[in-house]
């Protein structure tokens, strides 16, 4: 008789499915009436066609199945059973136990295999502890499904015929190992587009890693894009895993190459060749496997004809180039995109529906847009906090979007600006810093401002 116990360590508020696989009715019958008592829902299938029939209709977490099935070696089907459910957990039963048939199991993806008649004391906790990890492996598919639609082609915003041209060769050399070079303005979403690569290549499960070149100096750019051992330079006490190896069969996105210096590129160079390098104070070559892509908004041609830049790494980077068109060349996508943000931004501000009067996109879609996307994005988070009721006003807009319109009145700017100033300020309780990046200026400008228009928070 198999022995039932209560485990009271397992949430049963959600439906907690097992199906059993058994072409032994009765032992089949008990093993349920038993589960049943501990509060699960069980299912029952005498075959394995039967059993995968059920697996497509239903919910299950968990499945127990039988060795030897009518039509079915038990090991075998833990493979189609996983094929339906990827997140299932399958404990496979057997009369007659071999070493062999449980390393094959376990091979194919059971998550036990046990012999009948061992069962009594172990089939209850086997199952408990199989749901929690089902429900963990639930849990890693849907965030692994939410991140992948976050950074699909489809999160890409914009309908117009430059962009979807972008798009389309992006999602051409995605499922490649290709080196991919991305070329456009500051804002016109590079990142964007590099993570989607990523997320719809074989690499997707593994690591991204994003480097900004410009943000390091060329010594610690070197010391964190590759490492370094213990003793390299004073303060490296120990040995450091560069972004690199972090990326290891995954990628690696290298925004604003064009500022790397050109020592770093000669080692660059070398991993794009043949994925070795070797760390700072290291003598021994490191070995990755790492896909790069980079991004400038350079002409990268242009600077290796200079000297500015290495012309053998402009072609190993440049293998697959794909321009992203300014905002200011695809102005039917302006007002979608910034509909997209005002609808995000109005739900993190907890406000009511807003909309934009006709003014307000008029001048939208004149503006040139010098920061694209970006610019977009801080212009609308902007006039999101400053509005007051439910219309978003043209006069909510920065000052330079009137003065782009003729017949402007620069006292009236003035006053605007320094309303625009305060406002902000009363919603950032004074941090300046978070005022300047809403106000899109930098903080001295901000500080001459407030002096200019005596303003005092």
């Amino acid at each position: 008789m198999i022995a039932s116990m209560s485990l009271p360590f397992l949430n049963l508020t959600m439906q907690n499915t097992v199906l059993i696989i058994d072409d032994e009715e009765k032992l089949c019958n008990l093993l349920a009436r038993i589960i049943g008592l501990e509060g699960f829902t069980v299912l029952q299938a005498f075959t394995g066609k039967e059993g995968l029939k059920t697996l497509k209709a239903e919910d299950v977490q968990v499945v127990i199945s039988d060795v030897k099935l009518p039509d079915f070696n038990g090991v075998d089907l833990v493979k189609e059973i996983k094929k339906i459910r990827p997140a299932a957990e399958v404990i496979n039963l057997t009369a007659f136990g071999t070493i062999a048939d449980g390393v094959m199991a376990m091979r194919n993806g059971a998550f036990d295999y046990i012999t009948k008649g061992d069962d009594n004391d172990k089939i209850i906790p086997l199952v408990y502890k199989a749901v929690e990890k089902a429900k963990l492996n639930a849990r890693v598919v849907e965030l692994e499904t939410k991140l992948a639609r976050k950074y699909s082609f489809d999160s890409i915003l914009g309908k117009s015929r430059a962009i979807k041209e972008a798009i389309t060769l992006a999602q051409r050399v995605a499922g490649t190992n290709t080196t991919v070079l991305l070329l456009g303005e500051t804002g016109t979403g590079k990142e964007v587009f590099a993570q989607s690569i990523h997320s719809e290549s074989a690499r997707r499960l593994k690591s991204f890693v994003a480097v900004n070149c410009s943000g390091f100096n060329p010594e610690l750019l070197e010391s964190e894009l590759f490492g370094y051992k213990a003793g390299a330079f004073t303060g490296a006490l120990k040995d450091k895993k560069g972004l690199l190896e972090e990326a290891h069969e995954g990628t690696i996105f290298l925004d604003e190459i064009g500022e790397m210096n050109l020592d770093l590129q000669a080692k660059l160079l070398r991993v794009l060749e043949n994925q070795t390098y070797i760390k700072v104070g290291d003598t021994q070559t490191t070995r990755v496997d790492v896909r790069i892509i980079a991004a400038t908004n350079r002409d990268l041609k242009n600077e290796a004809e200079a000297g500015r830049f290495r012309l053998d790494l402009f072609y190993r980077l440049s293998v697959f180039t794909i321009e992203l068109p300014p905002l200011s060349h695809r102005r039917e996508d302006i007002l979608p995109i910034a509909m997209h943000y005002l609808v995000e931004f109005t739900a993190k501000v907890n406000r009511s529906t807003l909309s934009l009067d006709k003014n307000f996109e008029r001048l939208l879609t004149k503006h040139k847009w010098k920061g694209n996307i970006r610019e977009l994005k801080n212009v609308i988070e902007r006039a999101v906090i400053l509005a007051d009721g439910d219309i978003i006003s043209a006069a909510l807009l920065p000052s330079e979007f009137h003065n782009e319109s003729p017949g402007a009145d620069p006292l009236n700017m003035q006053d605007m600006e320094k309303q625009h100033i305060i406002k902000v300020l009363r919603y950032t309780k004074g941090n300046k810093t978070e005022t300047a990046r809403l106000l899109g200026i930098g903080l001295t400008t901000l500080y001459r401002k407030i002096e200019e228009y005596k303003i005092d928070i």
